[in-house]
């Protein structure tokens, strides 16, 4: 896959290519990425790449021509474009297993009010918010993309290692421990140093289950749950009830 990122500050992204599980996507040719400055593309002495919105209003809007022009060099019509922004639509995993079946991804980092509404436009591009606030720019958001994309791909991490994750079925993840056994009076569950597979299956399904109940009940509208596993819901909500 290949990543373009089209900002005003490639310097805050350059440190993740370079760093853990993306430098080695990148050493083993799996994942190839750009950093455009669109700012290189505005005219004029102080090269501006923003001013004030048309029927008033606080803040500035990123202009539609070094957008553009930056977007053209790097043929942005033929591919995927993604844009960070606050009004756009909540991102997600699915959102991220979509996306890393693409060629490539060409991200445009939002900055100020954000961005003239034709380059949305002209582009057929997508809008994503990462969450319910406010980011001071895109970059941020960019990197939370592109990290939860380029994961997906096949040989950037075990398969083995995305099949339990939060999210998954909509359901979050089983809480996970490691050495020593005894940490600050607190114990590894019994059930864990049991050995015993499938009483160790049946804890994580549980535990899954408890998560999402109380930290994203939402989620259990949509997840794929098997009857016994909607068995442990019912009872779940039973006791939560009383």
């Amino acid at each position: 896959m290949k990543i373009t990122i089209l900002t005003l500050f490639p310097n805050v992204l350059e440190p993740y290519f370079s760093s853990s599980i993306m430098r080695r996507a990148i050493e083993k040719g799996i994942i190839e990425y750009k950093l455009v400055n669109f700012r290189d593309f505005a005219t004029g002495s102080y090269n501006k790449v923003d001013d004030i919105p048309y029927g008033g209003g606080a803040g500035m809007l990123l202009m539609s021509e070094p957008l553009d022009k930056a977007l053209e060099s790097v043929g942005a019509k033929e591919k995927k474009v993604i844009v960070t922004s606050a009004k756009g639509r909540l991102y997600s995993q699915d959102d991220a297993k979509r996306l890393a079946k693409e060629d490539e991804l060409v991200i445009v980092a939002g900055h100020y009010e954000g961005i003239d509404e034709r380059i949305i436009k002209l582009y057929s591009a997508e809008e994503y918010s990462i969450g319910d606030y406010v980011l001071t720019g895109g970059e941020a958001a960019s990197i939370v993309i592109i990290d939860s994309v380029f994961r997906l791909i096949d040989d950037v991490i075990r398969k083995e290692s995305l099949e339990e994750e939060s999210y998954e079925s909509n359901l979050l993840e089983y809480p996970q421990y490691t050495r020593p056994e005894t940490y600050c009076s607190l114990s590894v569950p019994d059930v864990l140093l049991s050995g015993h597979h499938r009483h160790i299956a049946e804890w994580r399904d549980d535990k899954r289950l408890e998560n999402t109940m109380l930290n994203r009940p939402d989620l259990l509208r949509d997840a794929s749950l098997s009857i016994e596993m909607r068995r442990k819901l019912i009872k779940l909500i039973g006791k939560q009830k009383d």
